[in-house]
């Protein structure tokens, strides 16, 4: 058909009552006049979108098969996640099992020396506001931790606050070379101090340069004035090394710590000192020495060839 005006008439008049055919059907509904040529309609063109229907299911299935694919890829990462939660869960046990122990351990020296105490995990280690050996810990200023308040474990002495915030606290810790501590000799009362030299034992000086020291001894701390920052009776160490005095007015001790700093976990913050010093008793019972076990052999001399050699003639 060519562009021209009586074109555009007819055009613009099929327009016009295809959509005076579209309202009288949408407002008649059920009743619509033209419900009938629509069923007519849907008689000629059925079968022809049943065909291209046809045609496009292969698309559909495959797009379907890709949606369930997804779903089934879902699946498979949520199994995987609940597979590695299991076994968080199963590892978290046996962290629990070592917490509970630690916490155990902790609750008999605090109960053996009666400290008041508030447990407390180690969530962080390393440096921090200029020390080397700090570590952080989970309790803070609402839980009634101050600055200069004792820590330890159930092994020992772990070093002191020096920092707190609502939440969190810093401690430094006993092998820091700016921590310092007194300590008392186990059984014969010597005074010293203890200082910290990183991954090396504590290094001791007595105030006695003659004081009689072996290793294997043990000191516990001595405490401060009004148990701040430190607390009397907590274990410190055992001698390892006695350096000679040489005449010197103090002498030099090397002591390795009961706790292994590598391993912190739960630890407690004395927020009560006790009423009296528990002087030795929190110190851990002494292992009992292994006898050696010896072998008597009994050996009887055996006769002289030439007296057996008369006795058969």
């Amino acid at each position: 058909m060519r562009d021209t005006r009586e074109s555009r008439l007819l055009l613009v008049l099929l327009i016009a009552i295809a959509f005076a055919l579209i309202t009288v059907d949408i407002r008649g509904g059920e009743d619509s006049p033209v419900d009938g040529a629509r069923q007519a309609a849907a008689t000629v063109f059925g079968p022809i979108e049943n065909g291209v229907s046809g045609a496009v299911d292969p698309i559909g299935n495959a797009v379907t098969a890709v949606r369930e694919s997804g779903d089934r890829h879902d699946r498979l990462a949520e199994l995987e996640r609940e597979n590695a939660a299991l076994k968080a869960e199963l590892g978290s046990d046996d962290r629990s099992r070592s917490r509970l122990k630690q916490l155990d351990k902790l609750l008999k020296v605090s109960g053996q020396g009666q400290y008041g105490i508030k447990g407390a995990q180690v969530i962080a280690i390393g440096a921090a506001q200029g020390f080397s050996w700090t570590i952080t810990i989970d309790a803070g200023a609402d839980d009634g931790i101050e600055r200069d308040m004792t820590v330890l474990n159930g092994d020992g002495l772990v070093g002191r606050v020096t920092t707190v915030g609502p939440d969190t606290a810093t401690v430094l810790l006993a092998t820091d070379p700016d921590f310092t501590v007194g300590t008392r000799m186990e059984s014969t009362d010597e005074l010293g101090f203890a200082s910290g030299q990183g991954d090396r034992p504590l290094r001791v000086e007595l105030l006695n340069g003659k004081a009689e020291i072996k290793k294997g001894d043990r000191l516990v701390t001595f405490g401060s004035q009004a148990d701040k920052p430190f607390v009397p009776g907590v274990p410190v160490g055992v001698v390892s090394r006695v350096d000679p005095s040489g005449g010197d007015l103090t002498r030099t001790l090397s002591v390795t710590p009961f706790v292994s700093f590598s391993k912190l976990d739960v630890v407690g913050v004395v927020v009560q000192a006790p009423e009296k010093d528990p002087r030795d008793t929190v110190l851990p019972k002494k292992p009992k020495p292994t006898p050696t076990p010896t072998v008597t052999v009994t050996v009887t001399p055996s006769a002289p060839a030439d007296g057996l050699n008369q006795q058969e003639q």
